[in-house]
């Protein structure tokens, strides 16, 4: 059987590198499932692979896309199963890469089939947002499913607005939709995830952006700056920016916000894998040799 190892791990741990090496020892190719790597305008602040590291492995969905794309996660399964099925009549062995979980999910698990935003709905549940609060929404989440109300991210009026959308739309609640039959994947994946005290974790992620900054991640966000109001740029590195641009923060304010905002993320990475299963756990220290001694016994050459 094929088989497809997934890399992964908080941002700024050493997923690329780790990807690289287990590629060239298989003599394969990578599939990104970074969802900020697709959009080929914002390089340095997604930490994108350097073209040295581009050129030792063939990439796949790295800069792909440009920001001004509209491109769904429903798509990007779409895709990436096409990608894998025609690499796969080549190699036995493919790795996939990225810190985007729902990206890795669609991949190895398949997505379910959720009906898409209805704008009416979502027009009347920002109305309660703004008039009554957040608390209203999570007691009609709480009453129409308990269940999923446990799990879910109360503090994010998005995730409840989803979930309210979807029970309204489907007539079944979120936890039934989300439990329905996933599409069966013919290879096997073997999941490693990289793993360092948070600590370590958070000091990385530190140093990153000061190397990003160094980069010109300050440059490549000016370009954009026009662009700020579109999907792909709501995110860490560049909003923060924006609002140094015009005129509401200072750099240095800015600078620590990304820095601040970068660890939440890898915070929610965290809690997200912990919820997982079927992960193989490596040391960052040490994360070539332990992840080759695990795929040795797992994966047929």
């Amino acid at each position: 059987m094929k088989t497809l190892i997934s890399i992964i791990g908080t941002t700024g741990i050493g997923k690329t590198k780790l990807a690289i090496e287990i590629a060239k020892h298989f003599d394969t190719e990578i599939i990104s499932c970074d969802s900020r790597q697709f959009f080929r305008e914002m390089k340095i602040g997604t930490a994108t692979p350097s073209s040295e590291e581009l050129a030792e492995v063939p990439h796949h969905f790295i800069g792909n896309l440009s920001v001004e794309d509209y491109y769904s996660i429903g798509q990007y399964e779409k895709d990436s199963l096409q990608k894998i099925a025609e690499l796969f009549k080549r190699h036995d062995v493919l790795v996939l890469v990225g810190g985007s979980m729902m990206y890795e999910k669609a991949v190895i698990e398949g997505l379910n089939d959720l009906p898409e935003a209805n704008e009416e709905n979502q027009r009347k549940l920002e109305k309660i947002f703004n008039e009554e609060g957040i608390e209203t929404l999570q007691n009609m989440l709480k009453e129409l499913d308990s269940e999923y109300y446990q799990t879910v991210d109360k503090g994010n009026p998005r995730r409840l607005f989803r979930a309210i959308d979807i029970i309204w739309q489907t007539g079944k609640t979120y936890t039934e939709n989300i439990s329905s039959q996933l599409k069966k994947r013919d290879f096997k994946v073997i999941r490693i995830g990289i793993e360092a005290p948070r600590e370590k974790i958070y000091e990385r992620i530190n140093q990153r952006v000061d190397k990003m900054m160094e980069d010109g991640l300050l440059d490549e966000a000016k370009n954009l700056f026009q662009y700020k109001n579109l999907v792909p740029l709501q995110t860490v590195g560049y909003t923060e920016l924006f609002k140094y641009f015009d005129g509401t923060w200072t750099l240095d304010f800015a600078i620590e916000e990304i820095k601040k905002n970068s660890r939440r993320f890898a915070k929610r990475q965290l809690t997200w894998y912990r919820k997982e299963e079927n992960i193989n756990w490596v040391n960052f220290e040490n994360s070539l040799q332990e992840s080759l001694s695990l795929l040795q016994n797992n994966v047929k050459m």
